[in-house]
């Protein structure tokens, strides 16, 4: 899905990340691997755009529906969901299927967000209205009700256990929303201060506190556009790719991971599938892989 994008190209990710091998190299590490294949979205030409606040609100709002489904289905099966983007407005869908999940079971979840960019607009608040600058925003229970309630319910995730990391572009309304919220934002210059490993560890303490375990996303603009052209919303001074990598790794060893997910892989913007390549190494350090 691109719907929620101001650039064309990120619905083709998914295709890129599965080119760069992906379901062999998971299966690689021991797992036994299904592809659901995709959640079906009509493309911009194909759809009348309604709402200028909010581009594509109820394509989106319905993909994101059928893939809270997909999710919930997967780990009533045992499974662990890795979802792949797609514009970032998928997280409503991913997200809103395990929050179900573990809601019927009484428990809560935790959402670690790596990401140049907060996602925490409104309709009222986003400079451009597409919906990708949302989506956590929407989780949190703010935002278009369509969106803050798919799978019927809201918010998906409490202030106390999410958690961002990498932001280093933030819009006047988000930064308002963060702050009233207490959500814990660690930028760039706090990474660049602290280092990764003690980000990482309190990043897992806030998504872990009281949660069944914690949901990682991440906009692969996370990572510095040196290693990871191939995104629609590039901002300079990301991640390096062992940054990147040892986010994934920690996070893995913290055994709390129920679900994965790596969006806004855009191959119109890559070089040689570079970036999707990437894409596929971090999914795998998410999962478990180790240099030993």
């Amino acid at each position: 899905m691109d719907l929620g994008a101001g650039r064309r190209g990120v619905d083709m990710g998914p295709s890129a990340i599965r080119i760069a091998g992906l379901n062999q190299a998971i299966a690689l590490l021991g797992y036994e691997v299904t592809d659901a294949g995709n959640v079906h979205v009509h493309p911009p030409e194909a759809v009348e755009e309604m709402n200028p606040r909010a581009r594509y609100l109820q394509q989106i709002a319905a993909a994101a529906g059928e893939l809270a489904a997909i999710v919930e289905e997967a780990l009533e099966e045992d499974a662990l969901p890795v979802v792949l983007g797609g514009d970032h407005s998928i997280a409503i869908g991913s997200v809103a299927g395990l929050a179900s999940y573990y809601r019927k079971r009484d428990r809560k979840v935790g959402v670690i967000w790596l990401d140049a960019h907060a996602d925490s607009n409104t309709p009222e608040t986003s400079p451009s209205g597409n919906i990708h600058g949302m989506p956590l925003a929407a989780l949190l229970g703010r935002g278009a009700r369509e969106l803050t309630h798919v799978a019927g319910f809201a918010p998906k995730v409490l202030p106390e256990n999410t958690a961002i990391i990498g932001a280093r572009s933030i819009d006047p309304g988000e930064r308002e929303l963060l702050k009233s919220l207490g959500i814990r934002v660690f930028t760039m210059s706090e990474l660049d201060e602290r280092g990764m490993p003690d980000v990482i560890n309190e990043a897992v303490e806030i998504a872990s506190l009281n949660t069944a375990g914690l949901h990682v996303t991440m906009d692969m603009d996370f990572i510095d556009p040196f290693y990871a052209p191939g995104v629609g919303t590039p901002e300079r001074g990301g991640a390096t790719y062992r940054e990147g990598h040892f986010a994934m790794e920690k996070i893995a060893d913290s055994g709390r991971v129920l679900s994965v997910e790596l969006t806004e892989v855009n191959p119109v913007f890559d070089a040689a599938n570079q970036t999707a390549q990437l894409a596929v190494e971090l999914i795998l350090s998410a999962l478990g892989k180790k240099i030993l």
